[in-house]
C-alpha cells in the first residue's frame, strides 16, 4: 500500500509504501469492538462502595411495638426505609477488568489503523521537529495540514515539546507509537502520524523483515 508524505505546509512531497499486514487488514468489527469494550472497562475504578443494613451502626433493638401505636411496623432502626438506615442492594467494591487474547489486541489495533486508511484519515508527515514548545507552531502545523476536527498526533518516540506545545489544543492528543491503542484511534477523526512512527508501528505490530 502507497501513501503520500506530506510537509507542515500541507505539500506533498513524497510516497511510501507500507505493510498491508499493519494497514491493509480487512474489517473486523467484532473483535475491534470486543477490544473498545475491553479497554474502556478496564479504566473503570470499580470503587463505588456503600453500607447495608447489616453493616451501619446502630442498635438492632425494635424501635417500638408491633402495634397500638397507630404507626408503620418497624423491625429495626437500619432499615433502608430509615434516615441513616442501610442501602438496598448497594454498590460494592468489584473489578471490571476484561481478558482478552494477545493475538485478538494486535488484530484489533491494526483493523482500527486499516479502517483509518480506508477512510482517508491518515496523514503522514515528515516529522514534527519544533525548536521550541509554542501552541501557536502546532497550531500553524494543522492549518497547514487542513485537518479539521479532533487529532490524534503519533511520533516514534515521547516528543516532550510537542506533547507541552499541543496540550492546550484541546481537540488534539499526542500519542508515541507504542502506546497506540483502539480507543484513542477510534474516538479521533484524523490520525496524523509521522514517517518515523509509521516504520515504529510496522517495527512493533507487521511482519519481521528478513534481510
Amino acid at each position: 500500500m502507497i501513501l503520500p508524505v506530506l510537509n507542515l505546509q500541507g505539500e506533498e512531497i513524497d510516497r511510501i509504501e507500507v505493510q498491508d499486514a499493519v494497514f491493509g487488514v480487512p474489517p473486523h468489527q467484532a473483535v475491534l469492538h470486543q477490544a473498545l469494550v475491553r479497554q474502556r472497562a478496564n479504566a473503570r475504578q470499580g470503587n463505588a462502595v456503600a453500607k447495608t443494613r447489616g453493616e451501619v451502626a446502630g442498635s438492632t433493638r425494635k424501635p417500638f411495638s408491633q402495634k397500638h401505636t397507630g404507626r408503620a411496623r418497624r423491625g429495626s432502626m437500619r432499615s433502608p426505609l430509615q434516615p441513616g438506615g442501610g442501602k438496598a442492594f448497594p454498590p460494592q467494591l468489584r473489578s471490571y477488568r476484561q481478558d482478552m487474547p494477545k493475538k485478538m489486541r494486535r488484530l484489533a489495533l491494526k483493523v482500527a489503523l486499516s479502517d483509518k486508511v480506508r477512510e482517508d484519515a491518515v496523514v503522514v508527515v515528515v516529522g514534527m521537529d519544533m525548536e521550541a514548545p509554542r501552541t501557536r507552531d502546532v497550531a500553524q502545523a494543522i492549518g497547514g495540514l487542513r485537518v479539521k476536527g479532533s487529532m490524534l498526533l503519533v511520533t516514534a518516540q515521547a516528543e516532550p515539546a510537542i506533547v507541552r506545545a499541543s496540550r492546550n489544543l484541546n481537540e488534539v492528543k499526542t500519542l508515541p507509537a507504542a502506546l497506540l491503542n483502539v480507543v484513542d484511534i477510534v474516538s479521533r477523526r484524523t490520525m496524523v502520524i509521522t514517517i518515523d512512527g509509521i516504520r515504529r508501528v510496522e517495527e512493533m505490530w507487521g511482519q519481521k523483515v528478513v534481510a
